[in-house]
C-alpha cells in the first residue's frame, strides 16, 4: 500500500494519518509512504495489523547505495517473500533508529554525553567553560574513532589477502564435475576476510558443490558460515545467523560486505 504526497512536502508522522487508517482494515502487510523521492517503509511489527508509528526502512533516491539497493531488491516481484522481509524488518527498523542517534551524537554531543564519557579522564568540576571544551574534544574523538575503525578493517582486509590466496587451493571435498568460479573464490576470500577478527582464517574453508559454493567453518557441514547462490541469473549470498538460511540478492561482490556484521555473528557462533 502506499500512500503518496508532493514532493514539496518533508514527510513527518502527521502524514501517516491516511496511510494508518487504510492498512487496519486491509490485508496488506507493508506500506510506503513516500514524496517522490524519499521513501519510508512500514509494517506493523509493535501491534498486528496497526502500523508501526517508524519506518523499517528509508531510502532516499537523491543518496542511492548497494546497501539499500540489497534490502530494496526484496521488494521487487521476483524475490518478494512476506516472511522473509518480517524477518529482517525488525534488525532494520531498530538499527536505522540507532544510527540516526549516533550519528547526531557526532555532530552534536548531548551534554548527558559528554558528562557520562568525559568522567573516565577528567576529575576536576564540570563548569560551563569545561563543558564547551569537552564537547569540541568528544565531537573530534568521535570522528577520530570512526576513521580509525575504518582504516583498520581495510588494512586487516588487505593484509589477509596473500593469506587467503595461498589457502585458497587447499583440497577440500567437492563434488564431481563441480566447476569453482572466480567469482565464488573472490566471494570466498570477501567472506574470510570479513570474518578473520572472529574467527582464525585458517579455519574458513571452501567446499564448491553444483547448486552453490559453501564456506563452512573446520570444513564441517554443520558449521555453515555463508553460501554463495551464483550459479543462476539471479545471485544471492546465503546467510546463518537466525534458526535457518537466509537467502539475499546480491548484484555484486562489493555487497557482500553489507553483510560484514551478520557474517561476524555467525562466525561468532563457532568461535570456540
Amino acid at each position: 500500500m502506499i500512500e503518496c504526497k508532493p514532493i514539496s512536502v518533508s514527510l513527518e508522522k502527521k502524514h501517516l494519518d491516511q496511510l494508518y487508517r487504510y492498512f487496519s482494515v486491509t490485508n496488506a502487510k507493508f506500506a510506503i509512504l513516500t514524496n517522490g523521492r524519499t521513501f519510508n517503509f512500514y509494517t506493523d511489527l509493535d501491534a498486528p495489523n496497526k502500523l508501526d508509528s517508524r519506518p523499517f526502512f528509508v531510502f532516499d533516491i537523491a543518496d542511492f547505495n548497494s546497501g539499500i539497493l540489497s534490502e530494496l531488491r526484496k521488494f521487487e516481484k521476483a524475490a518478494f517473500d512476506v516472511n522473509a522481509i518480517l524477518a529482517t524488518a525488525e534488525r532494520l527498523k531498530y538499527t536505522s533508529g540507532v544510527k540516526q542517534v549516533i550519528s547526531k551524537l557526532v555532530e552534536e554531543p548531548t551534554e548527558e554525553f559528554v558528562r557520562l564519557v568525559s568522567a573516565s579522564v577528567y576529575e576536576g568540576r564540570m563548569t560551563a567553560q569545561v563543558r564547551e571544551m569537552f564537547t569540541g574534544v568528544v565531537r573530534t574523538a568521535f570522528r577520530e574513532v570512526i576513521m580509525d575503525t575504518v582504516k583498520s578493517r581495510l588494512s586487516s582486509a588487505l593484509a589477509d589477502t596473500e593469506e587467503v590466496i595461498e589457502k585458497i587451493d587447499v583440497p577440500v571435498e567437492e563434488e564431481p564435475d563441480v566447476v569453482t568460479t572466480e567469482e565464488e573464490r573472490e566471494g570466498y576470500m570477501i567472506v574470510k576476510a570479513i570474518v578473520r577478527d572472529t574467527i582464525a582464517p585458517k579455519r574458513v574453508v571452501m567446499r564448491d558443490q553444483k547448486s552453490y559454493c559453501g564456506i563452512l567453518v573446520d570444513n564441517n557441514n554443520r558449521k555453515p558460515l555463508a553460501r554463495l547462490w551464483f550459479n543462476r541469473s539471479v545471485k544471492y549470498i546465503g546467510l546463518f545467523d537466525g534458526e535457518n538460511e537466509e537467502r539475499v540478492i546480491v548484484d555484486s561482490l562489493d555487497q557482500i560486505y553489507d553483510f560484514t556484521e551478520r557474517l561476524r555473528a555467525t562466525a561468532k557462533k563457532y568461535a570456540e
